[in-house]
């Protein structure tokens, strides 16, 4: 059965009535004028009517989509590596390649107290202020300290920090030779060499030799400014000073015969000027050539 809405149904009512008041031979009235007027306002309600909005089965509302940005990484730092560290012993230490003295002030003017030998270590204590010697215990007498020359001293260990030591005053240097037999010689004549080692602070320039044969009480004497080496009979040399720490091969008077196995006194007088003037000092020594 064909089911009509309610808005359809009420068209259809009035629809009748109009048409059943406009039969042939009837006149219409004025409420037929106006029940027509009425059924066409309904039917244009009805169509006009807004049909209700429909949901398909399945579809929901329209998804949020949001973007999610990945940051972008951009270091701040570089790693480094980890430095391997080498230690370095905090007290210096210092070693020579040639045995070296050891002194009581930077100079070979002061007088030696001690020695480093090649394989031996010191400790460092300070240095002078030229940088040309170490102030370093003493290794023949720990207890007290001495300056080395470092000419042939390698030092190791933390030395930049050391402090640097005011030398003591300088000493008044003082006259001082050691006097060696150094052989017999023969020309026209026999005589004796003699080494000479300054061993003090001044220079000599003047010297005088005594020689005297203790067995034929011979003495003979000879007096020069410079300092003579006689080599037999072919060659000579003469040098002018005798400096601290030098030595020199001085030739005694000659005797007239062959004095082997006598034994000879021998006496040396050396200045610090010539003519055998300013400060002198003498060495005496007996040998048998």
């Amino acid at each position: 059965m064909l089911k009509l809405t309610p808005i359809l149904l009420s068209v259809a009512v009035l629809l009748i009535a109009s048409l059943a008041c406009a039969l042939p031979g009837a006149t219409p009235t004025p409420e037929q004028n106006f029940i027509g007027t009425m059924v066409a306002q309904t039917v244009a309600a009805g169509l006009t009517q807004s049909a209700p909005t429909v949901t398909p089965i399945g579809v929901g509302p329209s998804p949020t989509i949001t973007q999610t940005f990945a940051p972008t990484f951009t270091p701040t730092s570089t790693l480094t590596p980890t430095p391997i560290f080498t230690s370095t012993p905090l007290v210096p230490k210092v070693s020579v390649s040639v045995p070296t003295n050891c002194r009581v002030g930077p100079g070979k003017i002061y007088d030696r107290v001690g020695a480093l030998l090649v394989g031996e270590t010191a400790e460092v204590v300070g240095r002078d202020p030229t940088g040309n010697y170490w102030y370093i215990r003493n290794p023949d007498q720990p207890n007290d300290f001495c300056w080395l020359w470092g000419e042939y001293a390698t030092v190791t260990g933390n030395f930049t920090a050391l402090p640097i030591f005011t030398p003591p005053p300088t000493p008044t240097p003082s006259p001082a030779f050691d006097m060696y037999y150094d052989g017999l010689e023969t020309c026209a004549g026999w005589w004796v060499d003699l080494e000479l080692e300054n061993t003090g602070g001044l220079t000599f320039r003047s010297v005088s030799v005594t020689v005297k044969d203790t067995v034929t009480d011979t003495t003979l004497s000879l007096s020069s400014d410079g300092f003579t080496d006689l080599d037999g009979c072919l060659d000579s040399a003469t040098r002018e000073t005798l400096n601290p720490g030098s030595t020199r091969v001085v030739s005694a008077p000659a005797f007239d015969y062959d004095p082997t196995g006598n034994k000879i006194r021998a006496t040396v007088t050396l200045c610090s000027n010539k003519g055998l003037n300013g400060t002198c000092v003498t060495n005496t020594i007996t040998f048998t050539p």
